[in-house]
């Protein structure tokens, strides 16, 4: 099977997978009720929730280019922030795509090597992995009697009871789980010396080092409270982009604060996260029930926000991610496309 080939299958895999958990996400839902919430939705806060959203794809770009830094070639702003975006446009095509492609383009415009950008990549993706794992902690502990519930009711809750279906009293299982542990240890130690020239083992060991590497690079790197700041910076404006679109439905969601606003930002992380492009019908199903089961919405009420927020950050990916595509191909080139950081150090 050629790639392309494996490219049409990958695609139609993940867009059916997509279309299915649309369809449970508005299964059963009244549309005409829906409408009548989006013709009183005010949409100046759409535009505002844009802005913030903008923003954080800036402040992106400055911080991916803090980390190329140290390779000693320095990228102009504007083509990195083009690279993100063109990122963001690939990943509706095949998800998780968009960090290879934004490497390749970039690397073609600054003349930079993508097996470089590629390891810087990585570094941000494990940044992000460790913010979010923060913000659920904080969640946790500021609105643990709500949140905490969520999590527990309808996340644990459910994968121990169909967990103890199977295994019977949980006491049980968990003896059978602490067993199983014990016996994977003692035979991956037996057959170690068989099981660590295994490819995919050397894959994860390689990913690991990465990791500790990008860790390691971030803490040695000349402007790490620069990075910091652009960690927080994105997070926030993410936070903000999500939090303001309560108040385009203050007949839904207009007494949502904040820190529930960061909730929601949480949530539709993790629908985004569900290996489907731009996380459709995940985004919605996530959001909407989370609204419903934390606040007590309607599912219909639900989806008009997961839907104002899902669908206006798609239009505003494909406009910009099409118009960074259309720049980043062009055939005009920087005169100092690959400027390298110790030039100009020198001059």
């Amino acid at each position: 099977m050629n790639k392309r080939i494996r490219q049409i299958a990958s695609f139609t895999v993940f867009l059916t997978v997509g279309l299915l958990l649309l369809y449970l996400a508005f299964r059963g839902v009244d549309f005409s009720e829906m409408g009548a919430h989006f013709r009183e939705a005010r949409y100046s806060w759409i535009g505002i929730s844009l802005i913030f959203a903008v923003i954080a794809h800036f402040s992106r770009a400055r911080r991916w280019i803090l980390l190329i830094e140290p390779l000693n070639y320095k990228p102009s702003l504007w083509n990195t922030v083009n690279a993100v975006l063109f990122g963001y446009l690939a990943n509706y095509a095949l998800p998780r795509i968009g960090e290879v492609t934004r490497c390749v383009s970039l690397g073609k415009r600054e003349k930079i090597p993508v097996d470089a950008l590629l390891g810087t990549v990585i570094i941000e993706r494990t940044i992000d992995l460790l913010s979010m794992l923060l913000i659920l902690v904080f969640l946790l502990i500021a609105r643990f009697e709500k949140f905490g519930a969520f999590f527990t009711d309808y996340v644990f809750s459910p994968i121990r009871q169909n967990v103890a279906s199977i295994f019977g009293e949980a006491i049980l299982f968990w003896i059978l789980l602490a067993g199983t542990g014990l016996l994977i240890l003692i035979l991956l130690f037996i057959f170690r010396k068989k099981i660590l020239p295994l490819k995919p083992v050397q894959k994860l060991i390689q990913l690991l080092k990465g990791v500790a590497q990008g860790l390691q690079t971030v803490l040695n790197m000349k402007r790490k409270w620069e990075f910091l700041f652009h960690t927080l910076f994105i997070w926030f404006n993410y936070a903000m982009m999500t939090w303001v679109i309560v108040f385009a439905l203050p007949h839904i969601t207009g007494d949502l604060t904040f820190v529930d606003g960061i909730f929601l930002l949480v949530i539709g992380s993790v629908g985004m996260a569900v290996p489907v492009p731009s996380g459709i019908g995940a985004f919605h199903y996530f959001v909407s029930r989370g609204l419903h089961f934390v606040y007590g919405l309607e599912i219909n009420e639900g989806l008009v926000f997961a839907t104002l927020q899902h669908e206006s950050q798609t239009l505003l990916i494909l406009l910009l991610g099409s118009l960074a595509m259309l720049f980043l191909f062009s055939k005009r080139k920087r005169n100092t496309s690959h400027i390298k950081t110790k030039e100009i150090e020198a001059a």
